[in-house]
Parts: C-alpha cells; sequence; structure tokens
C-alpha cells in the first residue's frame, strides 16, 4: 500500500468505526470515511485536511465500488444487527458479496475485518454464524484479507458493555438465564483499536485470521462483579435459572437497560456462546501491553467525573473507552440533569457579586429553611450537614467549602461550579454559568447534574425531582431579584436609571 493512497472505513458511523478513524489519523493516514450519510459523519468526526467523507450503502455495488476507487486498504466493519432489521443474516450475507465484488473492481490491496470468537459448532448463535459466514465470503476473494475475532469488547459505546453496566447499575439482584456462567475473553477497545491499526505496518497479518483477547478468561458472572466493584457497588446478586431463552432474555435486557430489544436479541443469543481465544499469534507480531477487564472498567468508569462536569473535550482527546460525540444516547451510563437559565438586563460582573456571596449567611436565594432540613437531614446519616458557613465570606476560590457543596470550579464573571458533599447514592454538582450576550445583556444558566449509584441512585433523583422543580427554579429566580438589587444600587449610586430584569 502508498502511503498517498486513502485507507477506507466502511461503518464509520459505528462504534469500533469512529475510534478508528481517530486512530488512524493519529498515525498519519489519509482516512476515507464511509457511511449512507455524510451529514450524519461530519457531526461527530474531526475536520481534517486527511479525511474525507464519502456517501455510500453496502447494499449498492456501484457507490460502494465507487468509495473503494484508489484506496489500498479497506476496514470493512459492517453488521446489520441493528434495530428493526429482522433478517440480518441475509443482509450480512449480500453485503460481503458486495464487498467482495467492489474490492475487486477497485484493485484495493487489502481487506481487513473486525469479527466475533465462538467455536463453530451447531449451537453458534444467529449472530456468531453471520459473523462466520461474512470471514468465509470475504477470503473467497482475491483481495488478501485480515480477519481479527473478538468477544466483548470494554468501552463505552460498545453495545454489549453497555448492557452489562446497565444490569449491575440498576439491578441489586438479578435473576438471569444460564449464560452468567459462560466463558468469555474480553478485550479493551484501546488493544483492539492497536491491532487493527497495528496490522497495516506487518505485511506478515495479510490474508491471516487471528483471535484477539486480553490474558484473562472470565464469566459474565465474574465480570458483573468486577464491574459493582469498580463502581463502588455493593455485591451483586446473581441467581442463575434454566428457562430464560434468549427472547426473554432480550425483553429482559430491554426493560431494564435503554437497549432496544432487537439489539439485544442476537447478542444474548450469543452469550451463551463460549468465546475464548484458541491462538495467541497475534501477540508476536504486533505486541503490546493488554489491559485486564479491570483496567479497562476503570477507564470506561473514567469518564465520569467529566460526565458530571459537564466537560465537552474534542473527541480525538478522549480515551477510547470513553463515550464520543455520535454514540447512541445510551452510551457511558446514566446521567441525569435539570438545567435553568434566564436572560438578565447586567453585566457579567453584575451577575457575579451575588452568585460569589452565595451560601452562608446569605443563604440560597429560596426556601432556605428547605436547605437547613436538608443540612439537618444529612448530618442524621453521618454527612457534613451544612456546616454553618463558607470558608470565606465574599471570595470563591477552588477547594473552598459552602454548607455542604465543595468549589470545583470558580472563575469570576464566568462559571462557579459546587461539588455535592451531603450523603447521596451517587455524584452530584450544581453549575453556574454567565455568558455575555450583549453590552449589558447576561445569559445566567444553573444545572444540576446526578450520575447514580445504582438503583437507590435512580429512585433518589425521581423521588427528589418534583422538589427540585420547586426549589431551583426558585433559586434561579431569587439570585435574578439579587442581580437587580445589586444593579440597581449600582446605577443609584452612578445617578442612572434602574432597569428591569427579563426572565
Amino acid at each position: 500500500m502508498s502511503q498517498n493512497q486513502p485507507i477506507l472505513v466502511i461503518g464509520a458511523t459505528g462504534y469500533v468505526g469512529k475510534r478508528l478513524i481517530l486512530r488512524l489519523l493519529e498515525r498519519g493516514y489519509r482516512v476515507r470515511a464511509g457511511a449512507r450519510s455524510i451529514d450524519k459523519l461530519s457531526q461527530f468526526l474531526p475536520k481534517d485536511p486527511r479525511l474525507a467523507f464519502i456517501s455510500m450503502d453496502v447494499l449498492d455495488r456501484d457507490s460502494l465500488k465507487h468509495a473503494c476507487d484508489d484506496c489500498g486498504v479497506v476496514y470493512y466493519l459492517v453488521h446489520s444487527m441493528r434495530p428493526g432489521e429482522k433478517y440480518f443474516e441475509e443482509t450480512d450475507k449480500k453485503a460481503a458479496e458486495n464487498m467482495v465484488w467492489a474490492a475487486e473492481e477497485a484493485s484495493v490491496g487489502r481487506l481487513i475485518y473486525l469479527a466475533g470468537l465462538g467455536e463453530d459448532s451447531k449451537n453458534l448463535s444467529k449472530h456468531l454464524k453471520s459473523r462466520r459466514e461474512v470471514e468465509t465470503i470475504l477470503k473467497s476473494g482475491k483481495v488478501p484479507t485480515t480477519i481479527f475475532r473478538a468477544a466483548m469488547i470494554i468501552g463505552s459505546g460498545s453495545a454489549s458493555f453497555e448492557i452489562l453496566r446497565y444490569l449491575v447499575e440498576r439491578l441489586p439482584i438479578m435473576i438471569t438465564p444460564r449464560w452468567v456462567s459462560t466463558e468469555c475473553q474480553p478485550i479493551a477497545i484501546r488493544n483492539a483499536l492497536e491491532y487493527l491499526v497495528g496490522c497495516l505496518e506487518v505485511p506478515e497479518t495479510a490474508g491471516e485470521t487471528f483471535d484477539i483477547g486480553a490474558d484473562e478468561v472470565l464469566t459474565y458472572r465474574q465480570l458483573m462483579g468486577l464491574y459493582a466493584e469498580e463502581a463502588k457497588l455493593p455485591k451483586r446478586l446473581v441467581i442463575p435459572v434454566p428457562v430464560l431463552t434468549p427472547r426473554l432474555s432480550s425483553y429482559w435486557i430491554h426493560l431494564v437497560t435503554p437497549i432496544h430489544a432487537s439489539l439485544a436479541r442476537p447478542l444474548a443469543e450469543g452469550l451463551r456462546n463460549r468465546v475464548v481465544c484458541h491462538e495467541n499469534r497475534i501477540r508476536e507480531l504486533i505486541p503490546q501491553r493488554l489491559l485486564s477487564a479491570r483496567e479497562a472498567i476503570q477507564l470506561a468508569l473514567g469518564e465520569f467525573q467529566n460526565r458530571l462536569l459537564g466537560i465537552q473535550e474534542e473527541s480525538a482527546l478522549l480515551p477510547p473507552e470513553w463515550s464520543v460525540p455520535g454514540d447512541p444516547p445510551w452510551a457511558g451510563g446514566t446521567c441525569f440533569e435539570d438545567k435553568r437559565s434566564i436572560i438578565l438586563k447586567a453585566t457579567s460582573d453584575q451577575v457575579w457579586k451575588p452568585l460569589q456571596r452565595i451560601g452562608g449567611k446569605t443563604g440560597w436565594y429560596y426556601a432556605d429553611w428547605l436547605w437547613e432540613l436538608r443540612g439537618f437531614l444529612d448530618r442524621l446519616v453521618g454527612g457534613v450537614g451544612m456546616r454553618k458557613g463558607r470558608t470565606h465570606s465574599r471570595e470563591l476560590n477552588q477547594g473552598d467549602a459552602i454548607d455542604f457543596w465543595r468549589v470545583e470550579k470558580a472563575e469570576p464573571k464566568k462559571r462557579l461550579t459546587l461539588l455535592a458533599e451531603m450523603k447521596l447514592p451517587g455524584s452530584a454538582i450544581l453549575d453556574f454559568q454567565i455568558k455575555k450576550i450583549g453590552d449589558e445583556t447576561t445569559e445566567l444558566s444553573q444545572t444540576a447534574r446526578f450520575i447514580p449509584r445504582g438503583l437507590m441512585g435512580i429512585l433518589y433523583w425521581y423521588l427528589v425531582a418534583p422538589l427540585h422543580q420547586v426549589v431551583f427554579q426558585g433559586m434561579l429566580r431569587g439570585i435574578s431579584k439579587a442581580v437587580e438589587k445589586h444593579r440597581v444600587a449600582q446605577n443609584e449610586s452612578l445617578g442612572s436609571p434602574a432597569e428591569k430584569v427579563m426572565s
């Protein structure tokens, strides 16, 4: 392959495809991202002179051949296991046949396909059988094809990992099918990506099939236990029963998790199959440190702090185990949010002045008795309570205490972020942001964000949501009145007429 030839990634909107494109760009490759919707691609992939988008459909031979033209390598990351697709096996077969034809017509130098582990047998699930059939079709062509077979890929956004996450987080007691005792050999998404990209620089991998996985062979029950430990959840009680069929399992997953039953069903069927590596040749050809399942779960959970603070970084800078723009809404776990805003006829400085005095003797600008009650209840369960004030009466710095909050961020005239220190079944922040929208017009936004810990955290949020509706709305209006009062006082001292607050 010439360095000037682009690499085509088919399935660019998928979990692996998005992350693979970012890694290829990091290595300096030219990339062509193929999908049915270019508009969708441009929303979450970076603007890069080495990245081009091309509209194509694997069921349309001409568009597929056009996408392959001039490409040295094609990553084929396509499967039809998505909501609404009943006959994904036939669709996958037809798409693979089109891929072989297009690759030969366009004189592609190499195909690379990510398949699934699993022993060849009559008991292989439809999902894994379809993957195996695609392998056979791709290898039947004239273009050298590299196959990587993987079990569960651990990382936010991976459907199988997200099913595991939601089951463990939401169910302290799980009545499960017998598949919880099935063995698997998961791999961290970063390790899978390293194999996919690294094989471009190792000619010996062309035309070969490799099993990829970390060192450990674990049951799904053990994986659930690892997740619970890393998420700081109580030990889960898992009770396997023989009567839960794949169909019932998929409906159960659909009920407990945000993942659609039509996507969950083929995954649930595959859980009955033992998926472990039978050879490790790839480790000698592309050496790397393989993360353990625990380490990979730790990395996936590491995005919680950013999600809590509402920080959105460039996807190219994010660890691959984190959710990225374009992932399904259920990727990354549950995060509740209550956001409100108000437009004020005031400068950023005038809005900041009352905001920086919040808490302590000033109070919370609405229903202070409710805040006192919350502090009293917190003390009863061993929390810090209201602490009777602030570290400083008139200024805010990162790390300062404000009643039962801790200052996480204090950017004068821009942002104040408070991290909850009261006893909670999860983590919470209260975030204020000031945005100038005119010479003397400012938007003040107030966001409460909560990441629940287990089922109790979810129940807690829904129980207090009606109270939030009253308290948070009242607090925002109370702050706006304080801003108006401060602004009037300033203008009167300057001899200026007062203006009204807009909300």
